[in-house]
C-alpha cells in the first residue's frame, strides 16, 4: 500500500487527509463517468444523446466534489460546482416534469 501511495504522491498524507482525497476522487470519477454514459448512448443510437443518467452522474459527482471543495476551502472550485448543481437540478426537474 505504501508503495502505491508513494507512486502517486500521496504517501505523506494523514489517514484523515487520505480519506478526503479518496472522497474527492470518487466525486470526480462519478462526474467523469457521465461522459462515458453519454458516449455509449450516442454510439448505441447513432445520434448525439444526453441520457438521464448523465444528469444524475453530473448531480451526484458535482455534489460530492462540492463537499470536497468546501473541505479544501477552494472558493473557485465551490463556485463552479455550486453553479453546476443548479443546472443539473434544473435539467432533472425538466426531464421528470415532462414525464408527468
Amino acid at each position: 500500500m505504501n508503495y502505491l501511495l508513494n507512486l502517486i504522491g500521496l504517501n505523506n498524507l494523514s489517514s484523515n487527509e487520505l480519506i478526503w482525497v479518496s472522497f474527492g476522487t470518487l466525486g470526480q470519477l462519478i462526474f467523469f463517468s457521465r461522459w462515458v454514459i453519454q458516449w455509449y448512448y450516442s454510439e448505441k443510437f447513432n445520434t448525439s444523446l444526453i441520457p438521464v443518467a448523465f444528469w444524475w452522474c453530473s448531480f451526484f459527482g458535482g455534489f460530492i466534489t462540492l463537499i470536497y471543495a468546501h473541505h479544501i476551502a477552494s472558493f473557485p472550485f465551490m463556485l463552479a460546482q455550486g453553479i453546476g448543481l443548479i443546472i443539473y437540478s434544473r435539467n432533472l426537474f425538466l426531464i421528470y416534469n415532462k414525464k408527468r
